[in-house]
């Protein structure tokens, strides 16, 4: 019989230390993850980071645009007519004098704003007022703007039209 190199309590410390240091090793290569925007109807919410940002700095025009539409991924949220649909943002997003605004299809749905919530009870985002058939789904869009209204994070989510 051999006795062991190392008792219990010394294999369990460095156990812990070798976990310890594999965890921060990971955590040093994570990126820190950017603030969340929410959309919520009903009692459905979807939550997601932005779908562009450029660490702080102004996102060029065509950046913004093209986060708008060219999102794959976008979180999906079922909204009924008359519905009241419900937009947060993190007070991160809000700090230091920056604002930020909703859009609809690329239209600004709300003036800039620095409150993180904001709600728009019995709206009917698919009214077409009359010019065709009701599309099934719209892009709603967040734009974080710094001074002087300059772009500098955008989230993007789906609306899609609940069906009767």
């Amino acid at each position: 019989m051999t006795a062991p190199l190392f008792s219990g309590r010394a294999r369990r410390s460095v156990a812990a230390l070798g976990a310890v240091s594999a965890g921060l090793l990971l955590l040093s290569a994570c990126d820190k993850p950017t603030p969340l925007a929410t959309v919520t109807v009903g009692t459905s919410s979807v939550s997601a980071e932005a779908a562009c940002q450029n660490d702080g700095k102004e996102l060029s025009v065509d950046k913004v645009q093209e986060c708008l539409t060219n999102v794959k991924e976008a979180k999906t949220v079922e909204y009924g007519r008359g519905d009241t649909l419900r937009l947060g943002v993190e007070p991160e997003v809000v700090e230091d004098g920056r604002q930020w605004q909703a859009l609809l299809d690329g239209q600004p749905i709300t003036e800039p704003s620095s409150n993180t919530y904001r709600s728009f009870s019995g709206a009917d985002v698919f009214a077409t007022g009359g010019q065709g058939e009701a599309p099934t789904s719209k892009m709603l869009g967040f734009v974080q703007v710094g001074e002087g209204g300059k772009p500098l994070a955008v989230w993007a989510f789906k609306l899609k039209l609940k069906s009767n």
